[in-house]
């Protein structure tokens, strides 16, 4: 993947240790959803140098897990637990807020290496709990139903010790949805973040969501896909259950109509995108069927992976 860099380390330009670190965490970083082992092997490969590798791993792995929202099994099957900045808790270990366990990893081999009792602390108060537990109830019923091998994870950020009401407090609801097909020459992945926060003093709820979608697709040829989209939305605080039930439909709403916008633009694609990729008249002087672009697989695949094909 990476061998025509392997030239650059080992031209006449002396890189310092350094500067090879931070090439190799710029690859490593933006290595694509799944991707980050295959660009591993190949970095380590071009700079012939454990130590730099190391150092580079270290500092990039972690990053990139937090960043891609990829999900680790316990190692007693006993559940999973979401990579993310929001279930940070200490180095290398996460909370899963839904078994109140605390998962210690391995970012480099992304692995979970054990588990804890998550302690006290580290958890909402009793009154942040139902609304915490109610949310996430009603957010696994909307992933099992919209994403295949979907997670997700409701995390309290702010107002943990909250134990009545009169005080604000913040969730953040997390979902991760990844397809890795490797052996298609296809990768792709949604995660969607959605900070919730309680206003109590005007009895509202403020709702930003940022929604991001990535796919690679590398079938005799290199196509990437990093599509973002932020939006804001409100609703009355009401009980854990129907506040719950509230903001989930709110999160429906949204990402559906994302979906939806995506979906039409890549239905649009053999009239708009395409045809800007290249002239008219090429240097054949053949006119490119633009009526049947249907014909070649690029096309077809990207119809195939979203389920958008006739």
């Amino acid at each position: 993947m990476l061998e025509e860099d392997e030239d650059f380390l080992e031209s006449e330009t002396q890189l310092t240790d350094d500067q090879k670190i931070e090439i190799a965490k710029w690859f490593l970083l933006n290595a694509p959803a799944g991707e980050i082992q295959y660009v591993a092997k190949d970095v380590r490969a071009i700079l012939k140098d454990e130590n730099i590798y190391k150092k580079a791993a270290e500092e990039s792995f972690p990053s990139y897990n937090k960043s891609h929202l990829i999900c680790l099994e316990f190692p007693n099957r006993s559940g999973d637990v979401l990579i993310t900045s929001f279930s940070e808790v200490d180095k290398d270990e996460y909370l899963d807020p839904r078994t109140a366990q605390v998962a210690r990893v391995d970012h480099v081999k992304q692995v979970c290496k054990d588990v804890r009792p998550a302690r006290d602390e580290e958890l909402p108060s009793a009154f942040v709990e139902e609304y915490r537990s109610a949310m996430d109830a009603e957010i696994m019923k909307y992933v099992s139903e919209t994403y295949p091998k979907g997670i997700s994870s409701v995390y309290c950020t702010k107002g943990k010790d909250v134990e009545e009401p009169g005080f604000d407090f913040e969730l953040v609801v997390v979902i991760s949805a990844a397809r890795h097909s490797p052996q298609n020459f296809c990768n792709g992945s949604w995660r969607s973040i959605w900070n919730i926060e309680f206003k109590d003093e005007i009895q509202s709820v403020e709702v930003r969501g940022e929604m991001q979608v990535g796919a690679h697709y590398f079938e005799e040829g290199n196509v990437q896909l990093d599509a973002k989209h932020e939006c804001k939305d409100t609703t009355l605080i009401q009980s854990p259950d129907d506040s719950a039930f509230s903001l989930v439909n709110i999160i429906r709403h949204h990402e559906t109509e994302y979906l939806a916008s995506l979906q039409t633009s890549y239905l649009k694609l053999p009239d708009t995108t395409f045809k800007d990729l290249r002239r008219k008249l090429p240097v054949t002087r053949t006119l490119f069927p633009w009526h049947n672009t249907a014909q070649f697989s690029l096309t077809r695949d990207i119809e195939k992976e979203l389920g958008i094909g006739k």
